[in-house]
């Protein structure tokens, strides 16, 4: 983790913004910036990215992907009709099709 300071801060209080943050959002810090000005603190943060699987509704099936499909499924998924956002032309609207 990347810490700044500026300004006077003590190691505990440090310790304690850490351990405010990453308590309240569940997740771990990437860098902290922190600024004292008098009695103000200003904290910039940025956390660790958490890794996702996105998942998707494709033929009736939640799925993250389609690496363990057979051949059927496979064909399914790509012959059927795919909805999205088409430019209708009319007075900068999007619409459906």
């Amino acid at each position: 983790m990347i810490i700044n300071t500026v300004g006077q801060i003590s190691r505990a209080e440090k310790d304690a913004y850490i351990s405010y943050l990453e308590g309240k959002h569940n997740r771990k810090l990437k860098s902290l910036n922190i600024t004292v000005d008098g009695d103000y603190v200003d904290l910039d943060y940025e956390f660790v990215q958490v890794p996702f699987e996105r998942i998707r509704r494709i033929t009736g099936y939640l799925v993250g992907t389609m690496d363990n499909w057979n051949n059927a499924k496979s064909y399914e998924e790509k012959d059927r009709v795919k909805h999205g956002m088409v430019d209708c032309g009319c007075s900068n609207e999007i619409g459906r099709i």
